[in-house]
Formats: structure tokens, C-alpha cells, sequence
């Protein structure tokens, strides 16, 4: 069984920025990835263009070079996919985290599919895109319902539903249209069936449509941070707790980072203003083991 100075769940950009900050320090670490490397943008859109400039996707300083100020989801892969070569990160990837348990001892007993480990610190750095915000409709369950948009082909020539009104979900409506889509865009839909229908204070209209697009957005695996332990607000943001100052949680020892830190707000937490969290939790590892920080 390998033992680690700090386990890192997830190995999307922040969880990276987390094992480049232990290694530098000189802290044993791994990060545990259940898919590939970033997995969640790995799974955007392949077309998708970020809406942030690339300097502000950048970790630890390291340059991020595009061909436009907005970088597309290839080159963000290849950005991150080098950092973790090129420093030879020990991450874990396709494998994913079953348990993680506190032992008497006060370090941390992890299961995953394919390994156990021991840490004295466990980072938690999931994102938040595996899990869809569902409308609980009639018909949502349907083939043809999709809560991912991939690629604009798949749909052409195609009448197309897309149901949601956020950056994405607009981003695939034009998308599929410059394709030969027939799409039309609903907002507040009610139910989706075999046919769209969209009520509204006036009307009903029945939308015939070959596919449905739910782009309605995601959430974090709120069912894994309270196995872990981690409280939860009950105002229904479900906030996870945790001490700004060090990132710390309710769970000695467990620190959050990233978008994970914002509950049901997943707008509040980006790549760009979450880089600050590996240098914060490192302080704050450091300090408990009783090695100075510089």
C-alpha cells in the first residue's frame, strides 16, 4: 500500500496546480483522475472556445500559448496534458475513488478501483460536469435527450430542441444551426416527450424535433463530500465548510479546492480565481507538519 504526504482527488487544472505545488515543496502526493487528464474538459464541446483569455487559465505560472487571446478545448487539453508530462506528475489516472476513511491514527485509508492508499492530507478538487442538473420531466429519459452537446453534425438536417438559456447552451444552439439544424431554443420548458410542448401564461405549442438538448446544467457530487465527511449548508446552496485561510474542511486534515468550494453556486469558482487555492492548502500542510513555509 503506498502512503503519501497529500492525496488529490481529481486531475482537472486545479488538481494539477495542487500536485506541481506539493512536488515543488517536496511532498509526496498523487492525483487520483477517474477518466483522463481534465477529464471534464475533455468532455466539452469539441469546439468549445473559453471564454476566459488563456493567461488567465495559466498555473503556476506557467506560459499558456494560443492562437487567439481565447483559447479553444484542444488547446487547453494540450496545455495541461504537457504540464503533466513534462513534470513528470504522478497521477493515477482512470481510476476512481470508492472511499476514503479516517483512521485512529488521524491519516486517511483510500480505496479506489484499482488501489488502496494511506495519506496523511487529502485534497478534494472534482469538478462539477459528471453530473447533470436534471428537470425531472416526462421524456427526459428518452434516447434522444441528451445533457451533453458534443459536436454540431451530429445534428444536422435534424429539428433540434435545445432547452436552457446559459453561455452553452446558446454556444450549441447557434452551432447546430450553422450546420443545417432546424433548432429551436426554449426556455422554462415544462416537458419534454415524444414531441417538445412549451407552456406559457398564454399559449401551448407543440415543437416536433428529432433531438433534445438539456443543457441545463450540473452539479457536484454532493453524495460523495458527506461520505467524506464534509458538512454541508442546508439553505439549499449546500455550501461545503471549510476555512477560507487554509481551505481546510470540517474534516481535519481534508481541504477543497476549486470549483468544488461553491456548492450549488457553480458559477462562483473558475479556473482563474481558484489557482490561489494549491499555494493556500500547501501553507497550510507545511505548517501542520511543521516544516516552514517560504
Amino acid at each position: 500500500m503506498s502512503s503519501f504526504d497529500v492525496l488529490i482527488i481529481g486531475g482537472g487544472p486545479i488538481g494539477i496546480a495542487c500536485g506541481l505545488e506539493a512536488k515543488k515543496r517536496g511532498l509526496t502526493y498523487a492525483i487520483v483522475e477517474k477518466g483522463p487528464i481534465v477529464n471534464s474538459l475533455f468532455n466539452y464541446p469539441i469546439n468549445m472556445q473559453f471564454f476566459s483569455s488563456s493567461e488567465k487559465l495559466e498555473i503556476d505560472e506557467i506560459p499558456f500559448i494560443s492562437k487567439e487571446a481565447k483559447p479553444k478545448r484542444n488547446e487547453a487539453l494540450e496545455y495541461y496534458r504537457r504540464i503533466v508530462t513534462s513534470n513528470e506528475l504522478n497521477i493515477k489516472l482512470f481510476e476512481q475513488v470508492h472511499s476514503v476513511v479516517k483512521s485512529e491514527t488521524g491519516t486517511f485509508d483510500i480505496e479506489t478501483s484499482k488501489n488502496q492508499y494511506t495519506a496523511g492530507n487529502v485534497i478534494v478538487a472534482t469538478g462539477f460536469y459528471d453530473i447533470p442538473n436534471t428537470i425531472k420531466v416526462k421524456g427526459e429519459d428518452l434516447p434522444k435527450v441528451s445533457h451533453y452537446y458534443k459536436d454540431p453534425h451530429f445534428y444536422a438536417s435534424q429539428k433540434l430542441a435545445v432547452v436552457g438559456a446559459s453561455n452553452s447552451a446558446i454556444d450549441a444552439a447557434l452551432e447546430c444551426w450553422r450546420k443545417g439544424a432546424e433548432v429551436t431554443l426554449i426556455i422554462r420548458g415544462h416537458e419534454v416527450g415524444q414531441r417538445v410542448v412549451v407552456e406559457t401564461q398564454s399559449e401551448t405549442d407543440e415543437l416536433d424535433n428529432d433531438n433534445v438538448l438539456a443543457l441545463t446544467g450540473y452539479r457536484h457530487n454532493f453524495k460523495f463530500l458527506e461520505s467524506l465527511g464534509v458538512k454541508l449548508s442546508e439553505d439549499g446552496k449546500k455550501l461545503p465548510a471549510y476555512n477560507p485561510d487554509t481551505m481546510e474542511t470540517n474534516v481535519n486534515g481534508m481541504y477543497l479546492a476549486g470549483v468544488i468550494c461553491g456548492g450549488m453556486e457553480t458559477h462562483k469558482w473558475f479556473i482563474e480565481n481558484s489557482r490561489i487555492h494549491a499555494p493556500i492548502i500547501m501553507d497550510a500542510i507545511q505548517q501542520k507538519m511543521g516544516i516552514a513555509v517560504s
